[in-house]
Formats: C-alpha cells, structure tokens, sequence
C-alpha cells in the first residue's frame, strides 16, 4: 500500500515528470494534492499500471483532489537549458498552477530545485511509495501521451502513438530514414554512435 502522506497535518504536494527520456516531444510534469484520507487499491507508479488503468484513474484523481496542476516544457525549451533544468521547470510549473499553496512538496527523484521557500523531500521512486507522487505521474504521463497522439497525426511515420517519442528502434530508424521535425529534441543524440541523419544505411 501507497502511504498517503509524508507528515500528517500538512498540505502536501505530489510532483512528478514524464518524457524526460524521450527523443522528441516536450517534458510534462503534474503536481497533485491529495485529501488525507484518500485512498484507492489501484493507484501505484504509472509504469506498473495499462493504459485503461492510468487514464481511469486520472478521472478519479482530477474528481478526488484538492487541486492539480500539469505543465509542459517543449523539445525546444529542453534544447535551450538541457533536459534536467527542463524537468524542475515543468514540475515548478505545475507546483504554480495549484489552487492552493502547499506546505510541504514531495519530489519524485533524488534532486530538486527548491520551489520558492516550501520545504520539500525527494523520495526515489518516490511514485512507488507516495499517492500525491503516483497520482502525478498518472497526470503527467497521460497528458503527455495524449500531446504525442496528436501530434503523431501529423508525422505518423515515427509511431508517436504508440512509441511516445522513446528510443525505440523504429522511432530512431524512421529519424534515419526522414530526417528531424520540429518536434525532435535537437540536443539529444537522436541516433546511435553519432550516425549522420542522412547516412544511407
């Protein structure tokens, strides 16, 4: 069972990304806060979770909690100040668009940029352990997934449907086959051993 605070008798906020591995598509981060006492048999890392499971408990999580917030920061943004940035850019967004200021925020992972003056915990594979953690990764990583459906129909030739803009080796034979898209993070390496886009296999 998930424990569902950190400290009882305080706000807590749950914060998590999704897409910090991916070769394309933004970093999306989700913060949540959860009542004291909720409680819910399925909800767990999203990672362990279906498809139907995630986005079923994302419509359980957006009913139940206090308040939520989810945030993008895109492959460009990434470029720009490198994926690790990106990430406690996207969290400290999501933390910004909460209704209510929490006291005390909970991190997945082992670093975090301080938000603000809240005191906070980083807890690795915190979204294994905390519910206000795996219910924003459940928000984090269903969100992103829908952003990647949408705009896989304009370059349905990498799979974003199904590969959500992992490096899979479909996704990185369709980027040697096609080249870059607008949507394809510029400072990851998009192919093994530094191959050039255009080498002819």
């Amino acid at each position: 069972m998930l424990k569902a605070y950190y400290k009882k008798g305080q706000l807590e906020a749950g914060t998590d990304e999704a897409g910090r591995g991916c070769l394309a598509g933004p970093v999306v981060a989700a913060a949540v806060i959860l009542p004291e006492d909720f409680t819910h048999p399925l909800l767990n890392d999203s990672k362990q979770l279906s498809e139907k499971q995630r986005y079923a408990l994302r419509e359980v999580v957006e009913k139940e909690a206090i308040c939520y917030g989810v945030a993008f920061v895109d492959n460009n943004e990434i470029d720009k100040i490198n994926i690790l940035k990106a990430s406690f850019s996207a969290m400290h967004r999501s933390i910004d668009k909460l209704s209510t200021t929490p006291e005390y925020i909970l991190v997945d992972g082992n670093r975090f940029v301080p938000y603000n003056d809240i005191p906070h915990s980083c807890i690795i594979k915190g979204d294994g352990k905390y519910l206000s953690i795996a219910a924003a990764s459940i928000l984090a990583k269903t969100y992103r997934d829908d952003y990647m459906q949408e705009i896989g129909k304009r370059h349905p030739e990498y799979n974003w449907a199904s590969n959500k803009g992992y490096p899979t080796i479909a996704h990185r034979k369709a980027i040697k086959e096609f080249g870059t898209t607008p949507f394809h993070r510029m400072s990851f390496r998009l192919l093994p051993n530094q191959l050039s886009l255009f080498d002819k296999p």
